[in-house]
């Protein structure tokens, strides 16, 4: 007896209906999942482009495959022993196995277009207030056309006002730094501390973990061990290795690795731009789990971390819909760069995020090891493909769209730059992407205002426009302090000039002053927590790693004019202390 495909037309016949295939005696709907009959690969190239987009989230997600209809029931195949249960616990008429690789062979052939475009533009199309696709608006075009052509009639006729003016506006920028910082000194509020017991295995949901890979096989192993000593069910457990499609060296390394069933390979196709949140999009379009992560290829998360977010996920309920570990580095003393780096890790995931959590203010995430809710991180676009700090982005937008955000306390390991140049890249491309994301989120600054609230809009601003512009503007700052400085001392040649030497001398004096100060003390304290020493040769010269950050600022303007979406991309596996165990 047969069944005919014919929900949409064409025809292929089933070897019988309602899950009956005979095999040894047995039954579809209760044999295991190796005597399941092979489903040929032409069905597949039949079905998969008639599935409505349920049926084909299903099939991505779960490995589960509608492969005949009749009226509106439904035969499925499954892909893995995991889906065969999924669709069991669901009650899907299961009529027989499809082969993993043969499965893979047919998504991509069918899907591979519309799913990189998917993953490309989603977010451009359903909202495209909250994409960076368009660099500015026509209005802020229009608005900084205005402000460009006051600053240049104002220098020709008035000055000695403009200068001024302008002046007092880049100190503003790093007075919102400064005020972020010194509330981070402060003691935090004493909230309600949410309990967040362990759950039993059989409670744990499923975890996806998106690990994003191009040009990363120096950091393979030290990756592949670590995501290995996740504890966590491997039941419950799916691991994405996302790779682009045009690189060949991470498809030779893996072809050559027996990866555990719950490991997926992922393959992104050409495509423009070619960046990580892009990868993530498509990795998230094949998720399974109710929960997602995201790890780096050179992370080395601790081994419990995702069991204690899926238990306080658990204890907060909806309310929650994202969570950021700490992150560190396994190679902070290696040399002076590092040393900085460190530091600066240590300030922001240790003390400046902790209080803006705190105080329910908007986290600019990391890029890795945050944690979300897939509904969540569905319901509001997932990244942007054409933010170059589509972590931070992502951050903002949730909180303006109502969605709750915490810290987590748990830590990943990265590998701290070693290499200026290296460095270099890597900085440019986040400054980048601060101005892009403060750009963004300014397209609508009531609408903004309305969605985070003063604190909260201020915050957006200090923690994108005020990181990029105090980058930008620190060198101009120091030399035009200095010169109202000499002012001062020389003697002002005209009377008039005296106020204006004092005030913004002295007021630049003071931020630069201020500025060092509370900078070095959140890096002390910092440093404190993770255990390194505060030692005088690094704090005292905070002002020359500011003066690198600078460089890199006026590389990344130049780089938002010419190649707004560009990734530079950084190097990993340069360090001493890489560990290289051996593949399993």
């Amino acid at each position: 007896m047969g069944l005919a495909l014919n929900r949409h037309g064409g025809g292929i016949a089933l070897a019988s209906w309602q899950g009956k295939v005979p095999v040894g005696g047995e039954y579809a709907d209760d044999i295991p999942f190796h005597l399941l009959p092979v489903l040929p690969i032409s069905w597949l190239f039949q079905t998969l482009p008639r599935l409505n987009e349920a049926e084909r989230d299903l099939a991505l997600r779960e490995k589960i495959v509608a492969v005949a209809w009749r009226g509106e029931e439904s035969a499925y195949g499954v892909v893995t022993p995991q889906a065969l249960a999924r669709a069991r616990d669901l009650g899907l008429q299961v009529e027989g196995r499809i082969a993993p690789e043969q499965f893979r062979l047919a998504t991509r052939r069918v899907y591979g277009r519309f799913l990189v475009n998917l993953a490309t533009f989603a977010l451009a199309r359903r909202w495209p207030v909250f994409s960076a696709h368009r660099r500015i608006t026509t209005g802020q075009a229009f608005a900084g056309g205005c402000v460009l052509a006051g600053v240049a009639l104002g220098m020709a006729w008035v000055p000695g006002l403009v200068l001024p003016l302008i002046e007092l506006a880049g100190l503003l920028f790093f007075l919102l730094i400064i005020g972020l910082r010194l509330l981070s000194l402060l003691p935090l509020p004493q909230a309600r501390r949410l309990v967040a017991r362990p759950l039993p295995d059989e409670a744990l949901p499923t975890y996806t973990v998106l690990v994003p890979l191009f040009g990363e096989t120096a950091v393979l192993r030290q990756l592949l061990h670590a995501l290995h000593q996740l504890d966590y069910p491997w039941d419950r457990l799916d691991i994405k290795l996302i790779l682009e499609e045009g690189d060949r060296p991470m498809h030779n390394a893996l072809a050559h690795i027996d990866l555990p069933p719950h490991f997926e390979i992922i393959i992104v196709g050409h495509g423009k731009p070619q960046t990580k949140p892009r990868a993530l999009n498509l990795g998230l379009l094949h998720a399974r789990g109710t929960l997602v992560t995201i790890y780096d290829a050179e992370d080395l998360p601790q081994p419990n971390q995702l069991r204690l977010a899926a238990a306080q996920f658990a204890a907060a309920g909806d309310s929650l819909s994202c969570l950021q570990a700490r992150l560190t580095f396994y190679n902070p003393s290696e040399n002076w760069l590092t040393r900085h780096f460190a530091t600066e890790y240590a300030a922001l995931f240790w003390v400046m995020l902790p209080c803006l959590a705190a105080y329910g203010l908007p986290l600019p995430l990391g890029g890795t090891s945050n944690h979300f809710r897939a509904s969540a991180l569905r319901a509001t676009g997932a990244w942007d493909a054409f933010n170059v700090t589509e972590d931070a982005d992502l951050g903002m937008r949730l909180r303006r769209l109502g969605h709750g955000m915490a810290m987590l306390d748990s830590t990943t390991f990265e590998e701290a730059n070693v290499h200026l140049g290296n460095w270099m890249r890597q900085r440019r491309r986040w400054l980048k992407g601060f101005l892009q994301t403060g750009l963004l989120h300014n397209r609508s600054p009531l609408a903004l205002m309305r969605d985070l609230g003063p604190a909260g809009f201020l915050v957006m601003q200090a923690t994108t426009l005020g990181v990029f512009l105090s980058c930008l503007l620190h060198p101009p700052l120091l030399l035009l302090t200095g010169w109202h400085c000499a002012q001062l001392i020389a003697g002002p040649t005209v009377h008039d000039d005296t106020l204006v030497h004092v005030l913004l001398g002295g007021g630049g004096l003071a931020v630069l002053v201020a500025g060092y100060g509370i900078a070095m003390a959140v890096a002390v304290r910092g440093m404190r927590c993770i255990g390194l020493p505060a030692d005088a040769h690094i704090v005292c010269t905070i002002p020359l790693y500011w003066l690198l950050q600078s460089a890199a600022a006026w590389a990344a303007l130049w780089d938002f004019m010419v190649s707004p979406f560009h990734w530079h991309k950084t190097r990993h596996g340069l360090s001493r202390m890489l560990k290289r165990p051996p593949l399993r």
